[in-house]
C-alpha cells in the first residue's frame, strides 16, 4: 500500500489531465506540441497505472521515451517542468559521463542512487514544511535560553503545564526575594521575546554547542569511488558525534538550532521509506546526449570503445532491476525513463536493438523559427524580455521592448542560427546579453530614465557584428 504523502502525489496527478498537463507545459514551452502531448500521457499513465487491478499493476511498464531534436527547442524543458509539475523525484544526467564496466567513469548504477537523494531531499523538505511552525517557536526558545540564562537564584519552572519545581528555603518556602526575582526574569523573557520576533536581535552574538562529526581525516576524499564513499559515509553515522562551542549571530543560530529541532522532529526512517517509495513509482530520469553513446563499437578502440558497453549497462536499469543504495534496494521497474538527444551525426537506429525497444515512443522536435522566437521572448512567463525587465528593475529603473524591436531581436537570433550553428532559443541568451551589455554596464550610475529597445535600436547595437562573420562567430 502507497503511504499516505505518496498517495496525495498521486491524488495531485488524478487533477492532472492530459489537456491540462499540456496546458501547463505551455506556460513555459513554446510549441512542440507532439512531446508535450507524449509526456502529459506518460505522466498521466503513472497514475492510471495505480488504479489499475493489482494483478495487472506489476505489468503494466511504463513508456519510456526518446525527444530526438537539435539543441535548444525545450528537450531538457520539457523534462524538467513535468518533474515539477507531477512533485516527482527527478534527475538529469548526461549518458556521456558513463563508461562501461572496466573503464575509470561513472557506474550508471549512479544515476538511481542520485534520483533516490533527490526524492529524500524532496521528502524531508515536504516534512520540514509540515513542523516548520513548531520547529520556529521550539528554536525561538532555545535561543531565549541562550540570551537570557536562569540565574542561580531564580526558582526554576516546568514547561507546558507541568507542576512548578521551587528552589525553596531552608525552612522548605519559597523566599519573597526568590519570588520577586522569578518575577522579574519572567518579564525580562517575555521583553527579550517580543524583541526577537520582532527581528531586532538577529545580529546579537550567542554561544551555543554544535555537533562534529568523529570522520578520521581522509575517509571522505574529493573524487573516491562512489561505493566507497557512501561506505564512508555509513561509518561515520556510528562515530561518536563531539560538541563544540562556537559563536554565532542569533541569525546562524537560527538556521543551526532549526536543522537541529527537525531532525528531532522528523523520523529519518519514514523519510526514507517514502522517497523509496516514491522513487519506485513516481522517479523520473531525464537521460541527455544519448546520442552521444549511439554508433558502432570502434575496432581500434579509442573514445568509442566504450559506447556499446554503456548502452549494454544501462539495459537492465531501463528495462527494471534491482539497485544498491544506502538507502536499501531500489526496483526500476516502473521508473520513468526520458532519453533526449540531437542525433545530428548519429540516429536512433544506430542504437542497440535491445536499447531500442526500451524506448518504444520517439517524438521529433522540430527546429525553432523566427516566429518561434518571437512567442518564446512574449508568451512564456518566465520569458527573457520579463526575466532581464526585472533585473532592472531592481536598479529601479524601468526596461520595455517595443514590438519591432523583439521581432528584430528574433530576426536576429535566426539569422545567426542560419549562418552558423544553430543552438535553438539558446541564441537568444546571447543576442540578449550583447544588446543590453552596455545599458546594464552604466545602469547604477545612469539614473532612473526608462530603458526602450526597440528595432532601430537592436539593429545599432548589434549591426555591425552580425555583419561581420569573425565577431559574430566569437560574440554570438
Amino acid at each position: 500500500m502507497p503511504s499516505n504523502h505518496t498517495e496525495q502525489t498521486l491524488a495531485r496527478l488524478a487533477d492532472l489531465t492530459p489537456r491540462k498537463i499540456v496546458a501547463e507545459l505551455d506556460r513555459y514551452i513554446v510549441g512542440q506540441g507532439d512531446a508535450k502531448k507524449a509526456v502529459a500521457i506518460a505522466l498521466r499513465n503513472r497514475w492510471r497505472r495505480q488504479r489499475a487491478p493489482e494483478p495487472i499493476r506489476e505489468e503494466i511498464a511504463p513508456n519510456n521515451i526518446i525527444l530526438i531534436g537539435p539543441t535548444g527547442v525545450g528537450k531538457t524543458e520539457i523534462a524538467r517542468r513535468l518533474a515539477k509539475l507531477a512533485g516527482a523525484p527527478f534527475i538529469k544526467v548526461e549518458a556521456s559521463k558513463f563508461t562501461e564496466v572496466g573503464y575509470v567513469g561513472r557506474d550508471v548504477e549512479g544515476m538511481i542512487r542520485d534520483l533516490v537523494e533527490s526524492a529524500i531531499d524532496m521528502v524531508r523538505t515536504e516534512r520540514e514544511q509540515e513542523v516548520e511552525d513548531l520547529a520556529n517557536d521550539k528554536v525561538d526558545e532555545r535561543i531565549l535560553d541562550l540570551l537570557l540564562p536562569v540565574p542561580a537564584d531564580v526558582p526554576a519552572e516546568k514547561k507546558e503545564g507541568a507542576e512548578h519545581v521551587f528552589v525553596v528555603s531552608s525552612t522548605g518556602g519559597v523566599t519573597a526575594e526568590q519570588e520577586l526575582a522569578r518575577d522579574r526574569h519572567k518579564r525580562t523573557r517575555e521583553k527579550l521575546k517580543q524583541l526577537l520576533l520582532d527581528g531586532q536581535l538577529e545580529q546579537r552574538e550567542i554561544e551555543i554547542e554544535v555537533a562534529q562529526s568523529a570522520a578520521m581525516p581522509g575517509m571522505a576524499e574529493a573524487g573516491a569511488p562512489e561505493p566507497m564513499a557512501n561506505f564512508m559515509e555509513a561509518i561515520e553515522q556510528f562515530l561518536p558525534k563531539r560538541k563544540k562551542k562556537r559563536t554565532v549571530t542569533v541569525a546562524d543560530a537560527r538556521r543551526i538550532l532549526l536543522d537541529e529541532e527537525f531532525d528531532k522532529l522528523i523520523n529519518h526512517d519514514d523519510v526514507v521509506t517514502d522517497a523509496l517509495e516514491r522513487t519506485e513509482k513516481l522517479g523520473i530520469v531525464f537521460l541527455d546526449e544519448i546520442d552521444k553513446i549511439a554508433g558502432a563499437k570502434s575496432e581500434i578502440g579509442g573514445p568509442d570503445v566504450s559506447r556499446e558497453g554503456v548502452q549494454r549497462d544501462l539495459l537492465p536499469i531501463v528495462e527494471g532491476s534491482n539497485v544498491q543504495t544506502k538507502y536499501g534496494m531500489v526496483k526500476t521497474d516502473h521508473v520513468l525513463f526520458v532519453a533526449a538527444g540531437a542525433f545530428h551525426v548519429s540516429k536512433p537506429s544506430d542504437l542497440i536493438p535491445e536499447l531500442q525497444g526500451r524506448f518504444p515512443i520517439r517524438v521529433e522536435l522540430k527546429p525553432l523559427t523566427e516566429a518561434d522566437f518571437v512567442r518564446i521572448m512574449t508568451e512564456p512567463e518566465n520569458a527573457l524580455t520579463k526575466q532581464y525587465a526585472a533585473l532592472v528593475k531592481a536598479e529601479g529603473t524601468d526596461l520595455t521592448f517595443s514590438e519591432d524591436g523583439i521581432a528584430e531581436i528574433a530576426r536576429t537570433a535566426a539569422l545567426v542560427n542560419d549562418r552558423m550553428e544553430n543552438i535553438g532559443a539558446r541564441r537568444l541568451h546571447t543576442v540578449m546579453t550583447t544588446l543590453l551589455e552596455d545599458a546594464l554596464y552604466e545602469l547604477p550610475d545612469r539614473g532612473n530614465e526608462p530603458i526602450a529597445i526597440d528595432g532601430r535600436a537592436v539593429r545599432d547595437r548589434l549591426k555591425a557584428i552580425v555583419e561581420d562573420e569573425d565577431l559574430r562567430r566569437y560574440i554570438l
